[in-house]
């Protein structure tokens, strides 16, 4: 029989994500092979370019104002995102804090 877990998540473990200056991750779970659950931090004025990835995403903003595309989300705004469909660029309006489930491999930022 399965069991649930549970683990107390430490804040101090944020990693830089240098190809992105000003931009922290803190890996939460890995659903599936090469799948992430993370939270992503930008600080104000960050902007991630127009990409894909070659699996399905969903995000959530907890905190602060993102424009992806034309769209500007705030707290409580959530987007799905098909696999190999083109997103962004992700412009960070305020400092941000987004959940990011990917449902497999992140791919390579070119």
């Amino acid at each position: 029989m399965q069991k649930q877990t549970f683990t107390k998540i430490d804040f101090e473990q944020w990693l830089d994500l240098e190809q992105f200056p000003g931009t922290q991750i803190l890996p939460l779970a890995q659903p599936i092979p090469k799948g992430s659950i993370h939270l992503l931090k930008m600080k104000k004025g960050v902007e991630i370019p127009v990409h894909t990835h070659p699996s399905d995403e969903y995000v959530y903003v907890l905190k602060g104002i993102i424009k992806t595309g034309e769209k500007i989300c705030s707290p409580g705004m959530f987007w799905f995102t098909p696999a190999y469909t083109q997103q962004g660029s992700h412009q960070a309006i305020t400092d941000v804090e987004l959940m990011t489930v990917r449902l497999g491999e992140m791919g390579v930022f070119e």
